[in-house]
């Protein structure tokens, strides 16, 4: 069995000053992802256990985006972006090559405010989506991240409200089926239909988290033909450190 944690961190040299080793520890992952890492090379020096590699992809802009992949299963081979000038500037995608599968961590663009970058989100969903249709047709993928969006209004506290905000517009959520549709499977709905108030981010205003008004952004995907592969899909509300909490797959793959 292979166990994969994906967390967005909100800023990664913060979050190691508010308990990000010991979660690390605690959820003792073979492969744990990172996305809005927020930082440039040598900025920081994890302090991980010898048995993890280390794979970081950093946006131009400083203190920006940001991923990073920490494995203890040695890949095959790590890429880093799509190939795509537009899209390839900010640090927000790193492929790794294992035998049986490609793991693929993703940050998706925020649409922001008054969806100002909407557009510009829709081409970064066609092309990623391109991107992990190619590598689906040489082996299985895993993919995981903050997708920035809501795909179901069972996937937020307060769909109505947010209808045509960042996240939540029919665009970015036909996007999400799109992808779906590519032959993917959402790992935490094939396990939990209908489970309600399952969220993994929270805004910081109004003591969201306290009251559980988030949304489930967070995601694991795997290739249609990995979904009987799918032992277990978390989201693991009980750790702190960030707007977001990380979310959880184990696969019954081989570790190495």
């Amino acid at each position: 069995m292979i166990k994969l944690i994906s967390w967005n961190v909100n800023g990664i040299r913060a979050c190691v000053t508010k308990g990000f080793y010991e979660s690390f520890a605690e959820l003792d992952a073979d492969i744990f992802c990172l996305q809005e890492t927020k930082l440039q090379a040598g900025q920081i020096e994890m302090q991980l256990p010898e048995s993890y590699q280390e794979f970081w992809n950093y946006a131009e802009k400083k203190g920006y985006s940001g991923t990073a992949v920490f494995t203890r299963i040695p890949p095959l081979r790590v890429t880093y972006d799509m190939g795509i000038a537009d899209h390839d500037a900010e640090g927000r995608v790193i492929t790794a090559e294992f035998e049986d599968f490609f793991l693929v961590t993703v940050y998706t663009p925020n649409s922001q405010d008054e969806l100002r970058r909407l557009d510009y989100r829709m081409t970064w969903d066609d092309a990623f989506r391109a991107h992990v249709a190619e590598l689906d047709k040489q082996k299985p993928v895993v993919i995981c991240g903050d997708l920035n969006v809501a795909h179901q209004e069972i996937d937020l506290k307060n769909p109505k409200t947010n209808r045509r905000n960042a996240g939540f517009t029919d665009e970015e959520r036909g996007k999400f089926g799109l992808l779906l549709e590519a032959g993917f499977t959402d790992t935490f709905r094939a396990l939990y239909p209908d489970l309600t108030g399952a969220y993994s981010w929270w805004s910081y205003r109004g003591g969201a988290r306290e009251r559980n008004a988030g949304w489930r952004i967070d995601y694991f995907l795997v290739s249609d033909r990995l979904r009987d592969k799918i032992t277990a899909a978390k989201i693991h509300p009980e750790v702190f450190g960030s707007d977001h909490c990380p979310v959880g797959l184990e696969l019954t793959l081989q570790r190495i």
